[in-house]
């Protein structure tokens, strides 16, 4: 008996949810721990949680699925369009308005858009997505020139960098963020199937490698746009609200909050989604002509996306966000200060380690290397990596240093070791920023250090802001020092890398998506 499309859709949602379920649990479990043992919270608090936790789960798994059926095959269909025009600005104008518009659909950067006091949420979104239009206008015309990845990353942190000792300090960590959270599950695999897609401009063989390096690059794009906006922006004298009292009421107290506060994201998700349709359709009436069956797929798609975002931004506002800053003030007023970096840095380690898309990561290497270097290496890597840019950032929360201390000579180390290793090892390191910077980093972890940050009487905007660039630079890291190490240990590693190019690792990637 033949399969329809909507049995293999509804086992297509489960194993999305299971996967997200997997991200979510070592959250679950440790705040469950935490609340009743050490810290004591409300029980209509709590309850609210767990009802948020299971709309981001079931959210995470309509939504990934969607994106999965509609954005990435948009995103090739539309980049094998522009190849057969041959149309440069064209292509350079398209790739900016894709861009721009997958950008503000993205999940976690609207879930920081919401987090963010002192910038207007429409004004923060439509400037990391000219950001990221802009850079992957220029990431189109590197696959066309073939400019090397290694020297457009050198110069365009050096754009960052000199901007940074001219941008106001509330500005810097945000800016820094945006550029963390914009390559997450919506942009990734439509970016990366737009640059395979216009890779085939050129007939040499190295035209599909060079569409590697995408994502890198398209995330510098919202740290300079947001740093501009900065220049032009007045003092807002804008602050993070203390956390509250944790109290919601009675369940239909908890109820009412979430009802009331869907029909705000069902708006607000409709109008981030309505530039990709829209320019999809014209594509589709002018250029594609797609058949009956492929064109009720991607709108399956798209419709899967719009309920997914929906049910995971509500539950993270209403159930996640609330629990994560109180839980961080608790910890504060009960005098329990020294867990406080501790318990950041196990959060961070479980996580990274159950993080779906790392184990995609891990499957990479292990290609690259013909299995030289193990995956667990990887994992284990990246634990510490992650663990240590927690426990930094709750650092950074009790003390008030500058994050800019952290994230300069760290992408130079990134930067310097792009010198010592295998470009494709830097090509992934890059890359894979955005894989360790997942959904619960900018939820659950952002609202922790915020709840900290104002209980101690600190700043939020300069203290707790920032977490999500240090999750972000971890990887450059530790990715490019494996390699390193693997390199100098020479167990296969330079003749593994020589014979698996970087249009696999394409490919790879776009298995992931």
């Amino acid at each position: 008996m033949k399969k329809s499309f909507f049995d293999g859709s509804r086992t297509a949602v489960a194993e999305k949810s299971r996967e997200a379920l997997h991200s979510v649990l070592p959250i679950l479990l440790i705040v469950l721990l935490i609340c009743l043992s050490i810290t004591p919270v409300e029980t209509d608090l709590m309850f609210s949680f767990l009802i948020g936790t299971v709309m981001v789960v079931l959210g995470m798994g309509l939504f990934s699925l969607g994106a999965d059926t509609s954005m990435t095959p948009i995103g090739n269909k539309i980049g094998t369009a522009l190849t057969k025009t041959r149309n440069f600005p064209l292509i350079l104008a398209v790739s900016f308005a894709l861009g721009f518009a997958v950008t503000i659909a993205e999940p976690d950067l609207q879930v920081l858009a919401e987090t963010v006091p002192h910038i207007n949420n429409t004004v923060l979104l439509l400037t990391v997505g000219v950001g990221v239009g802009f850079f992957l206008s220029v990431c189109m015309l590197r696959i066309i020139t073939g400019l090397k990845l290694r020297w457009l990353l050198i110069a365009s942190y050096a754009v960052v960098f000199i901007l940074s000792f001219f941008t106001d300090s509330e500005f810097l960590a945000t800016a820094f963020d945006s550029g963390g959270v914009t390559t997450g599950p919506m942009t990734v695999p439509f970016i990366l199937a737009l640059g395979v897609g216009v890779s085939f401009i050129r007939s040499d063989k190295n035209a599909e490698a060079d569409s590697f390096g995408l994502v890198a690059l398209s995330s510098i794009g919202p740290i300079i746009a947001v740093m501009i906006l900065g220049f032009f922006h007045g003092d807002s004298n804008s602050v993070v609200g203390a956390s509250s009292s944790g109290t919601l009421g009675t369940t239909a107290d908890i109820g009412r909050n979430y009802i009331e506060t869907i029909p705000h994201f069902m708006l607000e998700t409709a109008l981030s989604l309505l530039p990709v349709i829209v320019i999809f359709f014209l594509f589709q009436l002018f250029s594609l002509g797609m058949d009956k069956r492929s064109l009720a797929k991607i709108c399956i798609g798209i419709l899967y996306t719009y309920i997914g975002l929906v049910l995971f931004l509500t539950g993270v506002n209403v159930g996640f966000a609330n629990l994560g800053a109180v839980l961080g003030a608790r910890l504060v007023s009960e005098e329990l200060e020294f867990l406080l970096i501790p318990l950041s840095m196990l959060l961070g380690w479980f996580i990274i380690s159950a993080e779906p898309a790392v184990a995609v990561l891990e499957t990479q290497i292990e290609e690259v290397s013909a299995g030289a270097i193990p995956g667990r290496i990887i994992k284990r890597s990246l634990s510490v990596a992650i663990s240590l840019a927690m426990g930094i950032s709750m650092l950074r929360v009790i003390t008030g240093i500058s994050v800019m201390w952290f994230l300069v000579p760290g992408y130079l180390t990134a930067l310097v070791l792009s010198f010592f290793v295998p470009d494709i090892y830097t090509a992934i390191a890059f890359d894979s920023g955005g894989v360790a910077s997942g959904p619960m980093t900018a939820t659950f972890m952002l609202q922790f250090f915020i709840g900290t940050s104002n209980a101690l009487g600190g700043n939020p905007i300069t203290d707790a802001f920032g977490a999500v660039a240090m999750v972000a630079m971890m990887p450059l890291i530790s990715i490019q020092l494996v390699g390193f190490y693997y390199k100098r240990r020479n167990i296969n590693g330079e003749k593994a890398v020589e014979e698996y190019g970087d249009n696999e690792i394409v490919e790879l990637w776009e298995d992931a998506a």
